[in-house]
């Protein structure tokens, strides 16, 4: 089995994940910039973070095999301090040029605040101006549909972003068409306890069809599974689904989306 983990934030686990991972079948990492447990403070850490996320981390992959691959923007939990966000969007262009760097992710919203909607259109702005694939974070649990509204809101409303370079990441039940609809991708996160079980994600790819949809474990610091998706790709076989459908699911439409970035090249 071979598949592509398009959101796992690496920085928060320790190096026998990417050992299981790699035997598991992961060709390739994708990793957010994300918060980091604890409020930054200042640019400075974030510019150690990005280094670190374009420079150290594809390092520990390479030594399992794995491409590893990096998103950069200010995630939304730290997005209420406007002045150091905006410092921090200023920043992220030094970035952009790094060969191994995808677009803007994740952005999005948290607790759904005016200032988390003001640093996302600052972010947003940021990708339409370096024609950038954006991705998405949407909020949790009873926040999650206003949230994603929103969101879409802030998408639609500006006429530089190409909806089919945009991925909106942790959709459920009650968002998944709402983000489909618009001819955006929708990201299905796997986690034991909240957002998505595999039997979740897969009645979902049973009812939507498997257009624009992938699958991320997203795991970090909290409660998450490194291999929640082979781990779902053998739930879909069980279910009966064939081994092409599956590998569409976890590889081809991952790579179908990511593959628009020039910097997305996939060994063989």
């Amino acid at each position: 089995m071979r598949y592509i983990e398009p959101h796992a934030h690496m920085v928060s686990r320790v190096t026998d994940d990417y050992e299981r991972m790699a035997l598991a079948g992961c060709a390739v990492v994708c990793e957010p910039a994300f918060w980091a447990g604890f409020d930054r403070s200042s640019v400075a850490g974030f510019y150690d973070y990005f280094s670190q996320l374009t420079e150290y981390e594809p390092k520990r992959a390479a030594k399992h095999g794995i491409q590893h691959f990096s998103w950069l923007g200010l995630n939304s939990k730290e997005a209420e301090d406007v002045k150091l966000a905006e410092a921090v969007v200023a920043l992220i262009p030094q970035f952009l040029g790094r060969s191994n760097v995808l677009g803007i992710g994740e952005i999005g919203l948290n607790k759904n605040s005016r200032n988390e909607l003001r640093v996302l259109e600052m972010q947003v702005d940021l990708a339409a101006r370096h024609q950038q694939l954006i991705l998405v974070h949407t909020p949790h649990l009873e926040d999650k549909l206003k949230g994603t509204r929103l969101i879409l809101d802030v998408l639609k409303n500006d006429p530089r972003i190409e909806p089919g370079r945009v991925i909106i990441d942790h959709v459920e039940e009650h968002t998944v068409a709402m983000v489909l609809d618009t001819g955006m991708w929708a990201g299905m996160t796997l986690y034991p306890e909240t957002k998505c079980t595999p039997a979740r994600a897969i009645d979902m790819l049973e009812t939507y069809g498997r257009e624009r949809l992938w699958l991320n474990s997203a795991c970090d610091w909290g409660c998450s599974d490194p291999l929640a998706v082979p781990k779902t790709a053998l739930a879909m076989q069980r279910r009966g689904h064939l081994a092409t459908i599956v590998d569409q699911v976890i590889y081809q439409n991952p790579q179908c989306f990511l593959r628009q970035c020039k910097n997305f090249k996939v060994a063989d």
